[in-house]
């Protein structure tokens, strides 16, 4: 039999080791609920199941850095597009998977951080396989990313606003398990898959779209993209009547932008991404204003155009800071 003071010791020691796990486990639900939680105290990938469950039309705006997707949060938008062309183009690389998808994640982690609201990441082509693709589900969902969109064509992805560029389709069999194994893999069943239709983008006839749909609908996909390039929306309306509401759709009409909204609301569209406005409007401003110092050597013309270096701070929540360096930092 072991001596009274050995059983008090291993006493305490459980003791003080079961107080330690409950601790950790308290802090890691903190971190949990900050990380998956939006506002509200509801799961981001509920949020954006939701929308695409949604009577209304929904609206998600595009974002490639955590300053981005604050901002489209402040703007009122309920979910950010994770825009694959934006993050490559913020990086200063092309839109062709030269992003490894590991760099892509480092970049979520941020925009994640940064919003309170669903993010749903343009993922190309999920960035391999099904195995390639149901890691990155997982990854994903690490970093609470509320869903994946991904598109029907061959790694290493084409953009798919190139002109003149071959957009070879992947095979609708082997796509659709890639959907089946992404869902498969998902620990959060909220967590939404997307299957992007490349083949009107392709030059493929409209009954290779609709067969496509169908394929990727039946394999778990929650929502179908269909995607379209033409000047106006003939062919999305087409689709939209063809399809007869089978299921959830998202459009994005950057081409055919003169469309009204209302159309995309009689046709009963689910959810509309503004793609990569964001980028393209810092890009004009960066090249604006770069010009105009180079060529007057001087600020001095600038300064009431750009915004203030206090709301830099302002956007990156340095009162949080300052209110914690008070709390934690012993006063002098």
């Amino acid at each position: 039999m072991a001596a009274p003071s050995v059983t008090r010791g291993l006493a305490r020691s459980t003791q003080l080791l079961s107080s330690q796990v409950v601790k950790a486990q308290a802090s890691c639900s903190v971190s949990q609920r900050r990380q998956y939680m939006g506002a509200g105290g509801e799961k981001k990938s509920t949020q954006l199941k939701k929308m695409l469950l949604s009577p209304e039309l929904e609206f998600i705006m595009e974002a490639h850095s955590g300053i981005s997707a604050r901002i489209a949060e402040e703007a009122g938008f309920k979910g950010i597009w994770a825009s694959g062309l934006s993050i490559s183009t913020q990086l200063g690389v092309r839109d062709s998977n030269e992003a490894s998808w590991t760099q892509v994640l480092e970049v979520l982690e941020y925009m994640n951080d940064a919003s309170d609201v669903p993010i749903l990441v343009d993922a190309d082509t999920g960035y391999g396989n099904f195995n390639n693709a149901r890691r990155l589900v997982r990854k994903l969902e690490d970093r609470g990313i509320a869903g994946a969109a991904i598109e029907d064509k061959l790694f290493p992805k084409t953009n798919s606003l190139l002109d003149g560029r071959e957009q070879p389709l992947a095979n609708i069999e082997e796509f659709a398990l890639k959907i089946t194994a992404m869902k498969d893999s998902a620990r959060d069943p909220d967590f939404c898959v997307v299957a992007r239709v490349e083949a009107l983008i392709a030059g493929w006839p409209m009954e290779e779209a609709l067969k496509r749909a169908d394929a990727f609908l039946d394999a778990g996909a929650d929502a179908i993209l269909m995607h379209s390039k033409k000047k106006d929306a003939a062919e999305i309306e087409e689709f939209m009547r063809l399809w007869n509401n089978k299921g959830p759709v998202v459009l994005v009409p950057t081409t055919y932008h003169t469309t009204p909204t209302e159309t995309f609301r009689d046709w009963g569209t689910a959810l509309i991404i503004w793609a990569n406005h964001s980028m393209r409007a810092s890009v004009k401003a960066m090249q604006a204003l770069t010009k105009q110092i180079h060529h007057e050597q001087s600020i001095s013309n600038v300064e009431k155009e750009i915004a203030a270096v206090k709301e830099l701070f302002r956007l990156t929540r340095d009162d949080e800071l300052k209110a914690a360096e008070d709390k934690y930092l012993p006063k002098a």
